[in-house]
């Protein structure tokens, strides 16, 4: 079987040995089974995220151990920093590998780069369905309007995002959630300080992209963060939401 190289998404420049070396090691990760669940994992990996990088590598290996009792989960990992550089990994289904590959990264200074991220989703999606989108950052420095019309496609397609935001900043909260609304997921705050309610979120969105609302509805019964999670998301809450 041929396999992709990664990619780097339009426009980023490629100057980073050690992101060279990053993406060189990606094509050793083993590529998941024919029909898993696909989810886009994206960061801020701009340097105002340095000291959540390395929480954000462990969180997303619980996405992994929550869907495997539901048949596995397809994981790409999008991150952006410093000038306009904005990556994107091949799917993989081996968490551990991939914290490993996340711990090569170091934050860089730079705005963000949201608006890249949900069109690459877009483009992700026309070439085979994503089931969500993750996003964990702490601000915001583009266009809302620009932001929201890519994020209303995504929307139509079907495909969730859960925005998470680290900090207290109302214009943040506010536009990430408007981003959430209209993809018809959840925005939700967290701390870096206390990483164990972002994993249990986390764990709850990979249950859903895994497994649908049944298998939300499963990790509920035992666990908070997937409980907040179905509150949040007027979708599976609303008349008719048993069918999602």
């Amino acid at each position: 079987m041929t396999t992709r190289p990664p990619r780097t998404l339009p426009e980023a420049p490629s100057h980073s040995r050690e992101i060279d070396a990053f993406l060189n090691t990606v094509r050793e990760v083993a590529a998941p089974a024919s029909g898993a669940a696909r989810l886009v994992f994206a960061l801020d990996a701009t340097m105002s995220r340095q000291p959540s990088w390395d929480m954000a590598s462990r969180v997303q290996v619980g996405m992994f151990d929550a869907a495997a009792g539901i048949g596995g989960l397809a994981v790409q990992l999008v991150y952006f920093r410093g000038f306009r550089e904005c990556r994107a990994s091949r799917w993989v289904a081996d968490p551990r590998r991939l914290a490993e590959l996340m711990g090569k990264i170091r934050c860089e200074a730079g705005e963000t780069q949201i608006g890249r991220v949900l069109g690459h989703v877009l483009d992700e999606t026309a070439r085979e369905p994503v089931r969500a989108l993750v996003y964990v950052g702490d601000a915001v420095e583009e266009s809302l309007d620009s932001l929201c019309e890519k994020a209303g496609r995504l929307g139509l397609l079907g495909v969730k995002t859960f925005m998470f935001h680290e900090g207290g900043s109302e214009r943040v909260a506010a536009a990430y959630g408007e981003i959430a609304r209209l993809t018809g997921g959840a925005a939700m705050a967290f701390d870096s300080r206390a990483p164990a309610p972002l994993a249990a979120l986390v764990r709850a969105v990979a249950a859903y992209a895994g497994g649908g609302r049944a298998a939300l509805d499963r990790l509920a019964a035992r666990e908070e963060g997937a409980r907040r999670l179905l509150a949040a998301i007027p979708a599976l809450t609303g008349p008719g939401s048993a069918r999602r």
